[in-house]
């Protein structure tokens, strides 16, 4: 039994993303099933966005705000992240015809999309220092919510698409899931410091509510897929995309950040996204089908986790 608590806990995120393609196909393959599909539908609106408050309260519980200090690699990698969105923003702006518009505006998704909310609770179980990757989070959310409405009309123009209603479209997406667990876990750390040191006890809490929440990610990738009316060769060039940006942004961000102390945080800033936004931007902003990049997207940088948090347990084991 110890063996399989172990084995378990040594490769949730695998075990998340395979119970979330599983449990996906036996769902939808299941005929008396069919009647509950709207309340599934409608129920995971709800939990998802749950999990990841809980998720992060408890790994801002272990932040303090005077750990929240700007760091100069904020600005290469935020800068990074805007011209390449901005030069390829400039390719459909001047060849706005061209075949590979569904390719270009996948990268561009990619690029932008600032850092996952999950990112400072993988950070952490990589160790590294949570309240950089969360000062980061919040500083780069920031800078897409002005990015985006300034250079997605000349990439996609859309009528009505201006920048002050887009601007407070992306901050009321994003902010309230971000700010208020941050705020939340202060106020327990002020005003109820029992409370807080009990939450603190929690050591790995965070990271299993991660799980459940990349589990029903997953999930929902399946379905997008699943439903999608592109052929194969769309999707397949989409999933390359993906991939070739996932693994650039590890790369750049760890070798970013280990020339100021702090690879770990580089790399999952920059690498690890928040996917769902990715899903939203598509949707709203973009041609449509380019939001399964999001869950594609997914799938890559949660098994580049899963391989580093292997790397971290077979470092620590030979220690």
């Amino acid at each position: 039994m110890q063996q399989i608590v172990r084995f378990i806990k040594n490769w949730t995120l695998p075990i998340s993303m395979f119970a979330g393609v599983a449990g996906y196909f036996v769902y939808s393959n299941l005929p008396f099933l069919a009647c509950t599909k709207p309340l599934a539908n409608e129920t995971v609106g709800y939990i998802q966005p749950l999990l990841i408050f809980c998720m992060l309260f408890l790994t801002f519980c272990k932040v303090k705000p005077s750990d929240l200090h700007f760091r100069t690699w904020y600005l290469w990698l935020s800068l990074i992240q805007t011209v390449s969105f901005g030069a390829l923003a400039m390719i459909l702006h001047f060849v706005p015809d061209t075949s590979w518009r569904l390719i270009i505006e996948s990268a561009m998704l990619c690029l932008i999309c600032p850092t996952a909310t999950a990112g400072a609770v993988v950070t952490m179980k990589l160790g590294g220092n949570a309240a950089s990757l969360t000062t980061y989070t919040i500083f780069i959310n920031l800078v897409v919510a002005i990015v985006i409405p300034l250079l997605v009309p000349i990439a996609h123009p859309q009528d009505g698409i201006t920048f002050l209603p887009a601007f407070l479209l992306i901050i009321r997406k994003v902010f309230p899931l971000l700010i208020c667990p941050l705020l939340a876990a202060w106020i327990v750390r002020y005003c109820l410091p029992k409370i807080h040191e009990k939450l603190l006890s929690c050591k790995d809490l965070a990271f299993y509510l991660w799980a459940v929440a990349l589990a029903i990610a997953i999930a929902v990738t399946c379905k997008a897929l699943v439903h999608s009316h592109e052929n194969f060769a769309r999707i397949a060039a989409m999933a390359a995309t993906t991939l070739i940006c996932c693994l650039l942004q590890f790369y750049i961000g760890r070798k970013i950040g280990a020339r100021y102390g702090e690879r770990i945080e580089g790399g999952q800033s920059i690498g690890q996204k928040n996917t769902v936004f990715i899903i939203w931007l598509g949707y709203t902003f973009m041609t449509p089908v380019t939001a399964i990049s999001g869950g594609l997207y997914s799938i890559w940088h949660n098994t580049i986790n899963s391989y580093q948090l292997w790397q971290k347990r077979k470092s620590d084991q030979g220690k």
